[in-house]
């Protein structure tokens, strides 16, 4: 197990600092504290070679979340601070079947029987812009950490959110270190599909605009060290049941284009129809580029064929979704939700990626450059997902979810053909 220490004097400022806050009025206004049990069983079912050579994953964990976020020092400017702690510990899982992202993995293979890690960020408000520094969660189109596993990810830098002018969220961000989240620290590595930089970092700057009409939309760019530079723009409205969703990225690579040359445009449309309990969602997806739209941060990328397994971003590739909803409410089972979903992508080819990149990178032993994906990638995707919330008595607000995930793909797509079960429980402890 990994654990933090710090010194005397660290600890003394700390307290000295948090107990001078805390006195100010205001502070402690709007405090909230949570802490979040979330007990997760994943199981990998490899019906193809994994690349770790596995068929088959399995490892159950449980994990307790808890947070604090104050409220802000009076003042023409307010103080804060938000802060985050963690631990997981192994419930099952040997040497055979590790590696399933919930658990670290020792030098021997073996997943850890535990780990922890804390973090916080110092904020500072003005008006309505806010600036936090330190390590947090992020959600950004263009870079979004995810919470997918028994930890969630954290990026340590710098935020800036304003919301000065009506119906106009603007948003920058520069961070340098990346928690995984099946690590317990941060290290300055941000990975991608093929876009691995360790110096540097990311930057970015957005702009959210009307959020709250039915006519919606956000402009973004970032730019990832010596890599790329990247753009995104939504385009979406919402109203009586309908909600139509577009969304572009492009990508261009700068500076010592560490992953290789790119030139990269991503678009995805989707439209969703909801009727009483049930709802219908249609998504077509398109990658215009020799290289896959890659990405850094778990989650970043708003695709709408960016499921739950694949992305559906290979080289060229073309993909199409279709997706039900039902909310058992309307049936008599408040709290009980389904959802089932199939992607299809076909149209790889990522032989023309260009040679010596972090794509089709140069191969020693066969002497020969081998590109990620092939020429006529195709593979499949369905979802099974149930999901249940307790809405009263003493288990209210505790949640199950079961899903069900199948992949498929030839060899030219190069992905996993792969079951995969999650059954993930969680509760949160109230104060």
């Amino acid at each position: 197990m990994k654990v933090f220490s710090y010194s005397p004097v660290t600890l003394a400022l700390l307290v000295s600092g948090l107990t001078q806050a805390a006195a100010a009025s205001g502070f402690l206004d709007d405090a909230q504290t949570a802490v979040l049990s979330r007990n997760f069983y994943l199981n990998n079912d490899y019906r193809s070679p994994s690349p770790t050579g596995k068929n088959y994953k399995q490892e159950w964990a449980q994990g307790f979340i808890g947070t604090f976020a104050s409220g802000f020092t009076d003042g023409v400017v307010g103080f804060g601070v938000d802060v985050h702690a963690f631990y997981g510990l192994k419930l099952d899982g040997g040497k055979g079947h590790s590696g399933t992202g919930l658990l670290p993995v020792d030098s021997d293979g073996r997943s850890e029987s535990a780990y922890s890690s804390a973090g916080g960020a110092l904020k500072i408000k003005a008006s309505r812009t806010t600036l936090a520094f330190g390590e947090m969660t992020v959600e950004t189109p263009i870079f979004d950490t995810s919470d997918k596993r028994l930890q969630p990810e954290y990026a340590t830098g710098l935020l800036l959110t304003s919301h000065e002018i009506d119906n106009l969220n603007l948003v920058a961000g520069h961070f340098t270190a990346f928690k995984n989240q099946d690590s317990s620290s941060g290290k300055g590595d941000f990975y991608g599909y093929g876009a691995n930089t360790e110096a540097g970092g990311i930057s970015f700057v957005g702009a959210d605009l009307f959020s709250d009409s039915p006519l919606g939309g956000a402009l973004y760019a970032s730019d990832l060290s010596d890599t790329w530079h990247q753009y995104y723009a939504n385009l979406h409205f919402k109203q009586s049941g309908v909600l139509l969703d577009a969304n572009v990225y492009h990508t261009r690579d700068t500076g010592q284009a560490l992953a290789g040359a790119i030139d990269n445009t991503a678009f995805s449309l989707s439209g969703k129809y909801t009727f009483g309990a049930q709802a219908v969602l249609l998504g077509w997806q398109r990658i215009d580029g020799n290289t896959p739209f890659d990405f850094v941060g778990g989650d970043s990328i708003y695709l709408a064929n960016s499921i739950k397994y694949a992305d559906f971003n290979g080289a060229n590739e073309r993909s199409w979704q279709a997706r039900y909803d039902l909310d058992f409410g309307a049936l008599g089972i408040p709290g009980l939700k389904f959802m089932t979903r199939y992607v299809s992508g076909s149209h790889i080819d990522g032989t023309r990626a260009p040679k010596g990149g972090a794509y089709n990178p140069f191969d020693v032993d066969s002497g020969d450059y081998q590109p990620q994906q092939g020429d006529g990638g195709r593979h499949w995707e369905r979802d099974i997902d149930l999901h249940y919330v307790v809405q009263s008595g003493p288990a209210k607000d505790l949640s199950v979810q079961l899903s069900h995930v199948s992949h498929r793909a030839n060899g030219a797509q190069a992905g996993d053909d792969i079951d995969r079960v999650y059954v993930v429980i969680q509760y949160p402890l109230g104060f």
